[in-house]
């Protein structure tokens, strides 16, 4: 029998993978989920920031790194200049402060677009998704486990969830851009 909630699924996780994504953009405001893609290389593996220190946003404008091992500050701090970020970390003692400065209507623009290219690569995610799973559908309508009936119907359920998905993307990318564009 055919299983669509299985693709359900899989559609979710690609939009959770895209919002956190998202998320970690750096839209001019402080957030700590900014450091989230930022891996630093320590104890012999890639670890996240979180797993090495308390993070917190005492300001709008301002994301404090309290390091918990002093050893770690500087790798913590190397691995935040070398990222893409741009930002430009202050250290004193265990704790980094990281400044998060106003972003110039270039890079606004810049970020806009790469807004757009991640929600299309998430789309794409979806849409094959939707292909795997008529794909399924076909080889079991030839093998006769499911009737032509059968696969029409789940043929319809498969696309319902890949509309309510894109739309949701679009919806996800709009939200983004208005943030982005914000001053």
């Amino acid at each position: 029998m055919f299983d669509h909630n299985s693709y359900k699924v899989k559609m979710i996780k690609t939009i959770e993978v895209f919002s956190k994504d998202l998320n970690a953009l750096r839209t001019g405001r402080a957030n700590s989920s900014m450091l989230d893609l930022i891996k630093i290389d320590v104890y012999g593996q890639k670890m996240p920031i979180n797993q090495l220190a308390t993070i917190t946003t005492p300001e709008p404008r301002s994301i404090n790194i309290q390091v918990w091992d002093l050893n770690n500050v500087n790798l913590i701090d190397s691995s935040i200049k070398k990222s893409e970020l741009g930002l430009n970390p202050q250290i004193d003692g265990q704790l980094i402060r990281l400044p998060v400065p106003d972003l110039s209507e270039e890079r606004r623009i810049e970020m806009k677009k790469m807004v757009k290219s991640m929600g299309e690569k998430c789309k794409i995610s979806i849409r094959n998704i939707r292909r795997e799973g008529n794909d399924d559908l076909k080889r079991l309508l030839k093998s006769k486990d499911i009737s032509e009936d059968d696969e029409k119907k789940f043929e319809k359920i498969i696309q319902e969830y890949t509309d309510k998905n894109i739309n949701l993307i679009d919806e996800k990318v709009v939200s983004k851009e208005k943030e982005i564009m914000t001053i």
